[in-house]
């Protein structure tokens, strides 16, 4: 489903659900990204989870980037620095969106945290005993995040 790009908060309630629909779908691929790492193995440079992770945060952060105007005034900023972040995400982030300061950046970050936590107890079979319909709740949560930045829920 398009959304229009003014739209910030359908964007990120959009973006939340096909994250989920991706993840239920592709457990094995989730857990592969956002799993715990077997111990003793590193990633070969260039490999995919590194990279699904950027992409993922690089999202993100474009959503962010378009709600910041009105998000930036329900979050506290923080004290983040770009030095806070590892080097390759601030220089991809200070590349695609000028001007956005690392407190931004930081908000990604929580805001993928909390699509990513029911997500992940999903995914993982924690939830199969408490709750008949996860989705349910999952949008509620997304609801509370867009409210916590300032958004009405979309239609």
């Amino acid at each position: 489903m398009a959304v229009p790009r003014d739209d910030a908060a359908g964007r990120m309630l959009a973006w939340a659900g096909a994250f989920r629909e991706w993840a239920l779908a592709n457990p094995e691929g989730f857990r592969l990204i956002y799993g715990d790492p077997v111990p003793g193995y590193a990633v070969p440079d260039g490999g995919a989870a590194p990279e699904a992770e950027l992409r993922t945060c690089a999202g993100l952060t474009g959503l962010v980037a378009d709600a910041w105007p009105e998000a930036e005034l329900r979050q506290p900023q923080g004290d983040y620095e770009w030095s806070d972040f590892d080097p390759h995400l601030a220089a991809m982030v200070r590349e695609r969106f000028p001007g956005l300061p690392p407190a931004a950046v930081a908000l990604a970050l929580r805001v993928w945290g909390r699509l990513h936590g029911l997500v992940s107890l999903e995914v993982y079979g924690h939830l199969r005993h408490q709750m008949l319909e996860p989705a349910k709740v999952y949008r509620a949560e997304m609801l509370d995040l867009l409210a916590s930045l300032g958004f009405a829920a979309p239609a």
